[in-house]
């Protein structure tokens, strides 16, 4: 099963899915690509942080399941096709650009967008993670836009008001999700 965890800049969704990646072993987490600097404090193992060359070219081999740039800062951002081990559920932490590709190519995949409980906690979030106050002014004009489409792709909507109330929701979301007949987690070895 793919579960992709969505949502606007600052609203959390690196810190859910941290949780749940302690609360549940047996999910494979995938790890995105993207070409922006690490941010202060941010762990080497958060994205794979590559140059846009690089990044360009491998999309052009076909290398990601979902790809885009952000606007507001022309960053490239993607997820490579997971190489998860056969029945094992597929988690991706992806933006809603994504989150819509991901969808069309596979619409069995269930959909959670995670939003703040309100402009100023995501703008907080976003200023102590360090991003600058153009960076968390043009990311709340975004996210407005993002919420809006976000509620209308996804499957379930968790407010991210209090972390663990938050992780707990997306975590029985992750466990209650039917599987239809035959489906056997991420059935893909290699790319569709």
């Amino acid at each position: 099963m793919i579960f992709v965890v969505s949502g606007p800049g600052g609203v959390g969704k690196g810190t859910i899915v941290s949780r749940l990646r302690e609360r549940m072993p047996d999910l494979w987490v995938s790890r995105s690509w993207t070409t922006r600097a690490r941010r202060p404090g941010e762990p080497a193992t958060a994205y794979t942080f590559v140059d846009r060359d690089l990044f360009l070219a491998h999309a052009e081999q076909g290398g990601f399941l979902e790809w885009a740039e952000l606007a507001a800062n022309h960053e490239l951002y993607g997820t490579p096709w997971p190489e998860a081990p056969p029945g094992v559920d597929v988690l991706l932490e992806i933006d809603l650009q994504g989150a819509a590709q991901v969808r069309e190519r596979h619409p069995e995949a269930v959909v959670i967008l995670v939003v703040a409980p309100s402009p100023d906690a995501q703008a907080a979030r976003m200023r102590a993670r360090g991003d600058s106050e153009e960076q968390v002014q043009a990311r709340l004009a975004l996210g407005l836009e993002e919420e809006r489409a976000g509620r209308e792709l996804a499957d379930h909507v968790v407010v991210n008001d209090e972390l663990d109330r938050a992780v707990e929701e997306v975590a029985g979301i992750l466990s209650r999700s039917p599987r239809a007949p035959g489906d056997e987690a991420w059935p893909y070895s290699s790319r569709r």
